[in-house]
This record gives C-alpha cells, structure tokens and sequence, in this order.
C-alpha cells in the first residue's frame, strides 16, 4: 500500500466521524513518525464533543495510537505558540486496552499528559468533551462522561479564538516509518456555539491529512 492510500485509509477513519460512523486505519508514520487524518469545523467555537470507542483489537507496533477532540493546536496560540486542548482515546504497543486521557499545551511551556482512565475494553463508549466554561473567559474544562476531570484551565486569547478538531492518529516510536492498524468509532460530534454549552451537531467539516 502506497503511503497517500495509507493517508487516504487514514482520512476515511476521521471523516466516519461526521457521519457517525467508523473505519480502520493502516496508519505509517512520516519523517518525523507520525500519520493524522483530522476534521476540522469550520469555524471557531467554544468547545468539542464526541463519543469515542476502540472497535476492534489494535495492531500497535510500536509507539502509540489515539482519536481525540479538542481545539487549538501547534501555531494556534497567542503570537504563534503552541496551544491546544484535547480529550480522548489512546493505546500504546504491548498494552491491552485503552486508555482516556487529556492533554494541555500553553504558550512557553511542554504539554502535559493527563490519565483518566485504564484498560477500557473494546467497544465501550466514553463521551469527551472540552468546553470553555460559562461566565468565565478563557477558563476551560475537561469532561469525560459527563463528569469534570480538570480544574479550570487558563487558556490565553483562547475566547472566541480556537477551532475544534477532531482527530485519528499515530505515531511510530521513531521507528522510520512503522505502520500501525487500529480502529475507533466517534460517535454524536457535535461543537458548543456558546461558553458552557448550546451544542450543535457538526455535520460539515473540511479534511486535513498529514503529509
């Protein structure tokens, strides 16, 4: 399989997302190891949210895999810095299972990776969300099932600012280019018009692949 029909395959998972729908992906990672397939809306909101589920058994040979939402990302944040959150799946080569975690980057500093959750089986849906809360610009929150996993987090110039994305992806532990097959399944990916809420089902978004 040529590496644009790997990228292609890839694409296909991400975009079952606005179809509610599911795909599987052989994905193989680039220069710099990784493969992603993403939907973007086509505007920016105040938050991201999506059932997701791992559909099938993992081929992970190595490095990691993961389907996520969030907003922001690498350049997004005030003068060009890196800033993003995001909420979701990822399993790991040797590891059985899921795992459901979060992830921060502000400006100036590294991102940081947050455990919500172990060994979550296949096929159990786990709703996440991220959500700049009402009344409180550029204060975020985490949500996995309905339930709040973060304190607040200060997001500058986030307001108004972020788009949501949602996003199938993987890398391969460096190896030069390892291919990873997984499958996930998002399901009601919907977008907050407001802060604290106001969802509205995402049914258009336009495609990003890596290169």
């Amino acid at each position: 399989m040529t590496k644009s029909l790997r990228l292609l395959s890839l694409t296909a998972a991400v975009a079952a997302v606005a179809l509610g729908g599911a795909a599987r992906a052989l994905a193989c990672g680039n220069s710099e190891g990784y493969s992603h397939a993403r939907i973007g809306a086509s505007s920016n909101a105040y938050g991201i949210s999506a059932r997701i589920a791992q559909i099938s058994a993992f081929d992970i040979l190595n490095g990691h895999i993961a389907g996520w939402v969030g907003v922001g990302g690498t350049g997004k944040g005030p003068h060009g810095s890196d800033e993003w959150l995001r909420v979701g799946s990822t399993g790991f080569a040797g590891i059985t299972g899921s795992d459901i975690y979060y992830e921060v980057a502000l400006p100036g500093t590294y991102p940081t990776y947050h455990e919500v959750s172990t060994g979550v089986a296949v096929g159990t849906y786990t709703k996440v969300t991220v959500l700049e809360m009402h009344n409180r610009p550029n204060r975020w929150r985490v949500w996995v099932d309905h339930k709040p996993v973060s304190p607040p987090i200060r997001v500058p110039e986030s307001h108004h600012g972020l788009m949501p994305i949602a996003t199938s992806e993987s890398w391969d532990g460096g190896t030069g280019g390892m291919c990873n097959d997984f499958s996930y399944s998002f399901r009601d990916l919907s977008i907050a018009r407001a802060p604290g809420g106001d969802w509205q089902q995402l049914t258009v978004g336009y495609p990003i692949q890596s290169t």
